[in-house]
């Protein structure tokens, strides 16, 4: 029996994650609707598809995972379940945090306007870098799958084992970091791109303030809008990455209901929030979201 802060922190965690799935459906639709009128589907629009969708399968294998743990944890040490949310988990999050980086990628290398010679040689081969990050993300695939089929094998000799208890826990976390070591790259990658941009940005529009001229480009507005969505982007996924860090830890520790749904609250918001985000920095997703409001109150 859940108490009254569980119980509310549950019904946010739900709603974040119906919302969620709601959001990135929404602009998911959108792009692939934009791509059968154009017959075209532009980097962005791929990018934003792909994110989209991954976060929708992320959303599922979170709340899942999290009923299940919360309601009929005996189903995660028995049957194919564990075996199942742990490779789907490992797959799809990759896959989100893969498009998240391609996107914070494409912005970096997209707005500002360095003259260094390294990053005009990255701006001209985009498609190259795509390439080489879709080859990281198969060798991250590759890496962990030796580390789900491990983990997979100590929970079933964990189970009716007490002998393998303590066992089980000292490796756990080894066991999680070895198989997220792609994820974490991915994430840094996202961060410190995420972190450059966020500098540049601010720096920029600091000196069209500054100009005497009193000129100011047409573009620091979007600029502007930019810097508000890297920043959101920063602070929902590191919210994300605790989030998921107070969970694995919850496997670990002695049962603490209260804990663990705070951790899943927080894991929830990222693939929700961030998403709106997107669509109130995007103009063409904006404008769709209030055509759909528009009929709605009709």
């Amino acid at each position: 029996m859940l108490s009254a802060a569980e119980g509310i922190l549950l019904f946010v965690a739900t709603s974040e994650a119906v919302l969620g799935v709601l959001v990135n459906a929404f602009i998911a639709l959108v792009n692939c609707m934009d791509c059968a009128r154009n017959k075209k589907l532009s980097k962005i629009g791929f990018i934003l598809t792909g994110l989209a969708t991954s976060r929708i399968g992320l959303i599922w294998i979170i709340i899942l995972q999290g009923y299940v743990q919360l309601f009929v944890p005996h189903m995660l040490t028995s049957g194919s379940l564990t075996e199942n949310i742990t490779y789907l988990w490992v797959l799809i999050n990759h896959l989100s945090v893969w498009f998240a980086t391609n996107l914070n990628i494409l912005y970096f290398l997209k707005i500002p306007n360095f003259s260094h010679s390294l990053f005009l040689c990255l701006r001209r081969r985009i498609r190259s870098v795509f390439i080489f990050l879709l080859g990281c993300l198969l060798t991250s695939w590759l890496l962990s799958f030796p580390q789900m089929i491990k983990i997979v094998h100590n929970r079933k000799m964990f189970q009716g084992n007490t002998s393998w208890i303590h066992h089980w826990k000292n490796n756990f976390l080894i066991d999680q970091g070895l198989t997220n070591l792609g994820i974490l790259f991915f994430s840094m990658v996202a961060l410190i791109t995420c972190f450059l941009l966020i500098i540049f940005l601010w720096r920029h529009n600091r000196r069209m303030q500054l100009d005497v001229s009193g000129f100011r480009e047409l573009n620091t507005e979007v600029h502007l809008k930019a810097m508000k969505v890297l920043i959101s982007f920063m602070a929902l996924f590191i919210l994300h990455i605790v989030g998921i860090a107070i969970e694995v830890l919850c496997f670990t520790l002695p049962r603490n209901q209260l804990l663990f749904i705070g951790g899943l609250t927080a894991t929830c918001l990222y693939p929700c929030g961030h998403s709106i985000v997107l669509i109130l920095g995007n103009n063409q997703l904006k404008q769709a979201s209030l055509k759909v409001l528009q009929h709605l109150k009709c």
